[in-house]
């Protein structure tokens, strides 16, 4: 059986399926729409059965007394399991999964993934989620309050086999990067020495199986302090097929370059398949987020992949770097490392004393 696709060309086309839905409606016929998740709850929001794609989800939560929640979006967890799996083929924080890291939303728009208002609080994903004959969703909070949670999750049921073995996952990780002590001039500190291993670089994706990799979003918090040029980019990305050696087949000319801008950007854009989302304080201080998706160009991989890029050229600079990466495998996929506990998951303050406790415990010297 072939599915037809999504886009405006293949509209007319007959589709052999049925529109379903599972939401947090109130049952009852009132208006109690949400499920209420209390500090340390773990528990699905739906179970889907038989053969079928996931097409959209929306979700949107808040303490039960609608106020805000600091870094909400990174207490809460979303985890997914296909097709009876025990282990999770998606494990992240919400607000990550959605797009976007540091705890905080904004609206943004790009092809697969969209918050929106109020202030980006709406969360949105249509990535196409395939499964064979199952699909279960799961939501862990973390959160300091009680929360009410509302979702969607829209998908076409079939009545044959799925027309692929690959399946969707996602994956987020956080590190403290090690670089170099900053007691060297600010040039060599930014551009100098050379990366001919990648060994230390930033890894956003490493997994085993066959399938395509299609992006990230990356969220980096510049932790250094200097009224010197202190841009966070220039270091490639390098991204390994099947096992092979430096130099990899796809390797980059710098961060900014792999998001598709250019120049150290600061200004903020949000295309379909890339964009800044944060873009940054003065001097490149501070916070910023990005993503490139490949939704136009998907790196096919039959063994193995991993996808990595450089804290600072030649990993010279020690930030916060956080990331979420998407891509489509064969089943069994790699075990994920279990997710950091929330108190290593929250965001370091926007400004950190510049102190040697800070240091030995950021920058682990």
């Amino acid at each position: 059986m072939t599915f037809t696709g999504t886009s405006l060309r293949d509209l007319y086309r007959l589709k052999s399926a049925k529109r379903k839905r599972a939401s947090s409606y109130d049952p009852t016929g009132g208006n109690r729409d949400f499920l209420r998740f209390y500090p340390k709850e773990r528990k699905d929001i739906c179970e889907l059965q038989g053969s079928g794609c996931i097409t959209h989800i929306w979700m949107t939560m808040a303490p039960l007394d609608d106020s805000i929640e600091a870094y909400l979006h990174r207490k809460v967890i979303l985890r997914m399991y296909w097709d009876g799996e025990k282990q999770p083929s998606v494990e992240a924080p919400i607000g990550d999964f959605f797009g976007m890291g540091h705890g905080v939303t904004r609206n943004f728009s790009s092809a697969p993934l969209q918050m929106s208002p109020e202030d980006g609080r709406s969360l949105n994903s249509f990535f196409p989620m395939p499964f064979g004959n199952g699909a279960r969703i799961e939501v862990e909070s973390e959160a300091d309050n009680p929360i009410k949670f509302y979702f969607y999750v829209d998908y076409e049921a079939y009545n044959k086999d799925i027309d692929s073995p690959l399946r969707f996952h996602a994956i987020w990780k956080r590190e403290i990067t090690k670089g170099i002590k900053d007691n060297t001039s600010n040039e060599f500190y930014e551009f100098g020495g050379k990366n001919t291993t990648a060994e230390d670089n930033y890894v956003i994706l490493d997994a085993e199986g066959r399938g395509h990799y299609v992006g990230c979003n990356l969220n980096i918090h510049n932790l250094r302090f200097t009224q010197e040029w202190n841009w966070y980019g220039e270091g490639d990305d390098m991204i390994f097929i099947d096992g092979e050696p430096w130099p990899p087949s796809l390797h980059g000319t710098g961060m900014e370059d792999y998001f598709n801008t250019a120049w150290c950007p600061q200004q903020e854009v949000c295309a379909p398949y890339h964009g800044i989302i944060l873009g940054g304080g003065p001097n490149w201080s501070g916070k910023i987020s990005t993503y490139r998706y490949h939704i136009q160009d998907p790196i096919m991989f039959d063994k193995s992949i991993k996808v990595t890029i450089e804290h600072g050229h030649n990993n010279h600079r020690s930030d916060d770097y956080s990331s979420t990466a998407y891509w489509y495998q064969t089943e069994p996929h790699n075990m994920f490392h279990p997710i950091l506990p929330v108190s290593d998951r929250l965001p370091l303050p926007d400004i950190l004393p510049f102190n040697n406790e800070n240091q030995e415990k950021y920058f682990n010297y």
